[in-house]
């Protein structure tokens, strides 16, 4: 075992900004909780509860709730070496006093170990990435590599409390499945799974999950691209992480695809992790319920119109039609999206200009290989990633070596986000993305 344990402790608590604050005395611990918190359970329990008790205080929580599932956020590009070693310090203290004690799963990952050449990652972010891996099972996570671990894993169920880390995984388990966690960052999230416990404050409490701004929709969108930027313009005006908007004015359930597209846009633009669509989500049943109770005044609407969204979708238009790279991810792809984005492909081929990449988690990867549709997406040039999603496997990195700048995607997420790694994102429809990859440039136009 290591000796220097503590001094890996504090040294991952620094690199995460992390103040040791007194204990509160008003927070209610349970005899096993102040075993752990005392250190009888050994340093990675002591550890983990004095991460809860402090973020407990920090938020004022009254207690700590106990947990039916983690997900975790820890992709190796996110870690680094120090908070890898770390993780290897934990995975050298007896079994007993290192595996997790709620089930726990794992977000994507950094590289795909069976295709990261092909996309000019190094051997250093490889090694870096099966540490890590390595560390985490001595642990007892589950490496399922998802961030749709709600569409492939195990679905939270109405009330169920968890730690959940990505921030896609957290607000359709919060708003579609009326489960209960806050965005939880990785140290947190591994604290919750070496305790089993989380802070009961934010999204865990029924006050906190009401409604607080009403926006009435005046249109379904036709596409995921357009359920994307639908989330985008709603994230866009809210002013807090504990704003709920309230979503009125649509008018047939969206499938789980439409939903999941348009939370992560909402939770990448606006920060926030719960959302309520009247009539279809299950804490929201009719207005008057979602904004707290029968006599419960409804906020005025804001109106929301298929124009607000175009010109969204439009202002990432480019003024060229160059294209360097099609990428289908964050989140990754459903098995609907697989079967979609391969009879696309059908009896097409992606141009030698262009580089076509869909990521998907292990679970649809293998059931895509058996229907034949990786073998559809790779016979027309494309590249199917398991396990990875783009922006967390070193993207700026393997755009810089591939010499990729222009990016064309149906994912309002990730075009949020890659203009901060050197990218020149722009939104489309899958349809319109997989016809441009194939003529090697941009086709068609704003709306």
């Amino acid at each position: 075992m290591r000796t220097d344990l503590c001094d890996a402790v504090s040294a991952i608590l620094k690199i995460y900004a992390i103040t040791y604050l007194e204990w509160n005395e008003n927070m209610k611990l349970t005899d096993h909780e102040s075993a752990m918190l005392a250190g009888e359970e050994g340093p990675a329990r002591k550890y983990a509860m004095e991460q809860v008790v402090n973020v407990g205080q920090f938020f004022d929580a009254e207690d700590c709730v106990e947990i039916a599932q983690v997900h975790l956020m820890a992709d190796p590009e996110s870690l680094g070496d120090e908070c890898v070693s770390f993780l290897e310090g934990l995975a050298e203290l007896p079994e007993e006093e290192r595996l997790v004690r709620a089930p726990t799963i794992t977000d994507p990952r950094g590289v795909d170990l069976q295709a990261y050449k092909r996309l000019k990652q190094t051997e250093e972010q490889a090694n870096l990435e099966r540490r890590s891996i390595a560390a985490f099972r001595a642990l007892g996570v589950m490496m399922t590599d998802t961030c749709i671990n709600y569409q492939t894993i195990m679905p939270p169920v109405l009330g169920e409390h968890l730690a959940f880390g990505d921030t896609g995984s957290s607000i359709y388990a919060n708003s579609v499945m009326g489960a209960r966690t806050n965005f939880e960052g990785g140290p947190s999230a591994l604290a919750a799974a070496l305790t089993g416990r989380t802070p009961r404050y934010g999204f865990h409490l029924d006050e906190v999950r009401k409604g607080g701004t009403h926006f009435e929709v005046d249109h379904r969108p036709v596409d995921l691209s357009e359920w994307g930027a639908l989330g985008a313009v709603v994230g866009r005006q809210m002013q807090s992480y504990w704003e709920v908007p309230v979503i009125s004015g649509i008018d047939s359930p969206p499938t789980s695809d439409e939903l999941k597209h348009f939370g992560a846009a909402l939770a990448s633009f606006g920060s926030t992790p719960l959302f309520h669509m009247t009539g279809i989500t299950p804490e929201a049943p009719d207005l008057q319920t979602v904004f707290n109770g029968p006599t419960a005044s409804v906020p005025v609407a804001t109106p929301l119109t298929r124009a607000e969204v175009t010109a969204l979708r439009d202002s990432y238009w480019p003024a060229d039609d160059r294209l360097d790279v099609v990428v289908f991810a964050a989140p990754q792809l459903s098995l609907m999206e697989m079967r979609m984005l391969a009879g696309l492909l059908k009896g097409r081929r992606v141009n030698d200009a262009v580089t076509l990449i869909a990521t998907t988690s292990p679970e649809i990867k293998s059931a895509s290989d058996r229907m034949g549709l990786t073998e559809l997406i790779e016979a027309s040039g494309g590249i199917v990633l398991e396990g990875v999603c783009f922006y967390q496997m070193y993207a700026r990195e393997i755009g810089e070596a591939n010499g990729w700048k222009r990016l064309m995607s149906n994912s309002a997420k990730i075009v949020n986000i890659l203009g901060g790694y050197g990218y020149e994102p722009m939104l489309a429809s899958m349809a319109q993305c997989v016809d441009s990859a194939v003529a090697g440039k941009i086709i068609g136009g704003a709306s």
